[in-house]
């Protein structure tokens, strides 16, 4: 299985998500504690997904609020040419971080100037968290105020690749699977009836996959994103015995998650989440998701809902 999570809050760095705290997200893919027999260790890739800002338009004037997940700010002086380093000599910094997705910190007294971009940034890799050492120095400098990170276990006979490793992107959002369907591939017939030959190409051979194509097919027909993970769950979980479905799904402003078989908590104060497989520290304020249960949550509430299992009627 996988050990993921999602952030939203004041702008982090990559490496204090991933890599700090006793129990952090990069110590779980060697020794994790609550795989609940889905496997021993997370090695076969890493990914993080992450929303950052790039600096308002040149000569923006007036003040303009940041969005969620804005890393930094711009200057916001009337007819400003060009974005100025707060330090002297910072410019090549400043040109690193911006190309790192932030944005570039003002001169003292400045506004914060922001605007989202339209996706998010992704970084994938084969292979084990730790042993990217390039990684571990970019995400020291890469601030964000919403991301969601994972590592892999894959199940066997699946393929090791950067297209199998969490997250998955589409437009604003990012999404990640912790679990397997039992039986695969054959127990996935019946729950890929209806669906394009295109959208069924893109499933990329993966169960994770597969569940992200039939989560996009039910968004793109409307229906409201917790409405359709939770509908997803409870309609796989029951034409599926056995299945593990800890769905993940962020926008950048609210996550979604689902618990069916793994384990999840959540820790939450005012302006600041964490949902995570496990928790990442010893703090206090972690609280287990119980089994069968939605989480939808912002920075300022969670809310926490039973699944239930949803028959498909047989259309043979």
């Amino acid at each position: 299985m996988c050990r993921h999570l999602a952030y939203l809050g004041p702008p982090v760095s990559l490496a204090e998500l991933m890599f700090d705290g006793a129990n952090s997200l990069a110590r779980q893919a060697w020794a994790p504690t609550m795989m609940r027999q889905g496997g021993t260790v997370n090695v076969d890739g890493f990914g993080v997904g992450w929303f950052p800002t790039v600096p308002a338009k040149p000569g923006a004037a007036g003040v303009v609020p940041a969005e969620p997940g804005a890393a930094g700010v711009v200057p916001a002086e009337p007819g400003a040419a060009e974005t100025v380093p707060a330090k002297p000599g910072a410019a090549e910094t400043a040109r690193a971080k911006e190309c790192a997705g932030e944005t570039v910190a003002a001169e003292a007294g400045t506004a914060p100037v922001a605007r989202p971009v339209d996706s998010p940034l992704r970084y994938r890799r084969t292979g084990p968290v730790w042993n990217d050492h390039g990684f571990a120095e970019i995400a020291t400098v890469v601030r964000t105020g919403a991301a969601m990170a994972a590592v892999r276990s894959a199940t066997v006979g699946m393929p090791i690749s950067e297209e199998a490793c969490a997250p998955f992107r589409h437009g604003p959002l990012l999404f990640s699977h912790n679990g397997v369907l039992p039986g695969w591939p054959g127990c996935a017939t019946g729950l890929v009836e209806g669906l394009s030959p295109a959208a069924l190409l893109t499933a990329r051979a993966t169960d994770s996959a597969l569940l992200w194509v039939l989560l996009r097919a039910r968004l793109d027909a409307g229906q409201a994103p917790a409405d359709a993970v939770r509908d997803l769950v409870g309609e796989v979980g029951a034409s599926v015995p056995g299945a593990r479905l800890n769905l993940l799904l962020t926008d950048g402003v609210t996550v979604i998650a689902t618990t069916w078989t793994h384990s999840l908590f959540v820790q939450h104060a005012p302006g600041r989440l964490v949902v995570a497989s496990e928790p990442l520290d010893e703090d206090e304020g972690w609280a287990e998701v119980p089994d069968a249960r939605l989480l939808v949550a912002t920075r300022d509430g969670v809310e926490i809902t039973p699944i239930h299992p949803i028959s498909v009627p047989s259309r043979g």
